[in-house]
């Protein structure tokens, strides 16, 4: 049995490129990489090719994340039917995937942060225009995050 699971932000350059590479690692050392499939997407079109961002890249290399191969890409109707799970990184790009879902979509649809609860918090924030310590509390939130989705998701499997 596979999971699929893919990460949504706006842009597809922090936040959840930084998901999709901390899940990655996570599910990469409990050797489930054949059973999770994991992707990141953006809900807009502004970097589609590029890559994240590089104050994100450098955040994540400090505590050995390697991203450098990401591309921004936006989500897409299809990609509704090709993952079981869509992880929103705040509550406007969860409002504008559910404007999106089309009716007969059957996946799990719902905040990152809903893995997170002891983070008291239920968004990850958007550090592209903020400080250099913004990129570090995102990754502090969605390394709490990857354990908690890790540990739903081999309940499923």
């Amino acid at each position: 049995m596979t999971i699929s699971v893919l990460f949504v932000c706006l842009g597809n350059i922090c936040r959840s490129p930084t998901a999709e590479v901390v899940f990655r690692d996570r599910v990469r050392a409990a050797g489930l990489e054949e059973h999770i499939l994991i992707d990141s997407a953006g809900t807009g079109d502004w970097h589609i090719g590029r890559a994240p961002d590089p104050r994100t890249q450098e955040a994540a290399g400090v505590r050995g994340y390697d991203m450098s191969s990401l591309r921004a890409r936006q989500v897409t109707v299809a990609d509704f039917k090709k993952y079981d799970v869509m992880l929103a990184m705040d509550d406007a790009n969860l409002a504008d995937l559910q404007a999106m879902q089309p009716a007969d979509a059957t996946l799990t649809l719902k905040r990152f942060l809903d893995y997170a609860p002891h983070s008291g918090q239920r968004e990850v924030p958007d550090p592209y225009y903020g400080g250099e310590d913004g990129f570090a509390e995102v990754l502090n939130l969605v390394e709490e995050g990857a354990e908690g989705l890790l540990a739903a998701l081999r309940e499923r499997l």
